[in-house]
């Protein structure tokens, strides 16, 4: 089964829109890449909305957000890399480095019922 979409050129909506979304309003930890691919300072957030593409995310409005970081699940502990696509004062849509496995995808779906 693939999970490449095919879109007409003439479409212009965003990548993020073509995948299906899952509420899971479940705590994250956003953990900051410093030089060297480290790993420097963390913050937390509320990850709203989930799809194998990426995750809209609530973070606190007066935080100076990375263009490149890493998403922390809490329950799992798994780091994923996640790019910024835009940010709307607390509200922030990230976008997977890589394509999240759907039954990894399932797996963080089911945490979000047993809590």
């Amino acid at each position: 089964m693939s999970l490449q979409i095919k879109v007409p050129e003439s479409s212009k909506a965003a990548p993020e829109e073509f995948y299906e979304k899952f509420s899971i309003d479940r705590p994250g930890k956003i953990v900051f890449v410093g030089r060297h691919l480290s790993t420097s300072n963390s913050v937390r957030c509320i990850i709203r909305r989930i799809s194998i593409y990426g995750a809209e995310l609530e973070v606190d409005p007066s935080l100076e957000f990375p263009a490149n970081f890493f998403l922390e699940i809490f329950g799992i502990h798994d780091e994923i890399g996640c790019t910024m696509i835009r940010r709307d004062e607390a509200r922030v849509i990230v976008g997977f480095n890589m394509l999240m496995d759907p039954e990894f995808l399932h797996h963080v779906r089911r945490l979000s019922f047993e809590s």
